[in-house]
């Protein structure tokens, strides 16, 4: 399938942030990304699942969910209601874009990032498809969780023992459908030998499920 790729500025709020646009000729969906903390729109583990993701069908967005003055602050790589809202006002921006007003939205959420996936999906629960964690903490969403809508798939490295157990405590506490998937012989950030590949088949099953189911097209 042909990826016609673009870069631009994404206007989120009131801020002007860096991001990168991946649009398929006929797209089913669009996931946005959020990036974990230390990372950007930039990241090269996520421009690859990104650019897979195209091959399926799915358009994708990933953009700095901080501005450059932000990120000094360590508090803010870290806030993530702060993170959240930056997703959702992200929806706001694709909704004023032609080419993607109509698509059905789902997230993708690394390490802290998947936290700010789950608070901008418990923000606007009727907004998104489905969200997808990659190594992530949703436990840092809290009191949150119970809100979620959205179908949710939780992807762990077998050998990441803590973050295991935190997804399982998240788990416990969401009343959404969700899934928990243990990769084998992967790590944190899924740097061993295809377990990255393994993320990808499992992220891009989960949204294109969810997104016939939303009315995407097929």
């Amino acid at each position: 399938m042909d990826d016609h790729s673009t870069k631009r500025q994404v206007q989120v709020g009131t801020t002007r942030l860096a991001g990168v646009l991946r649009r398929p000729e006929v797209p089913i969906g669009l996931v946005i990304f959020a990036h974990g903390a230390g990372s950007s729109h930039l990241s090269p583990r996520n421009n690859h699942v990104a650019e897979a993701l195209g091959q399926r069908g799915i358009a994708t967005l990933l953009f700095d969910l901080l501005t450059e003055e932000e990120a000094l602050d360590r508090r803010n790589v870290f806030d993530i209601p702060l993170l959240g809202g930056r997703m959702v006002e992200a929806v706001d921006w694709v909704v004023g874009q032609p080419v993607l007003a109509d698509l059905p939205v789902a997230l993708f959420g690394s390490s802290t990032g998947a936290a700010a996936a789950l608070v901008a999906a418990a923000q606007a629960p009727d907004r998104f498809a489905s969200v997808v964690s990659r190594g992530g903490r949703p436990d840092l969403a809290g009191q949150v969780l119970p809100k979620v809508r959205a179908p949710v798939l939780m992807i762990v490295g077998g050998h990441d023992g803590p973050v295991i157990d935190l997804n399982e405590t998240a788990a416990a506490q969401m009343t959404c459908p969700h899934e928990i998937q243990i990769v084998p012989g992967a790590t944190h950030l899924f740097e061993e030998p295809g377990t990255l590949d393994r993320v990808i088949a499992l992220a891009a099953d989960w949204f294109e499920t969810h997104f016939k189911a939303e009315g995407g097209q097929p």
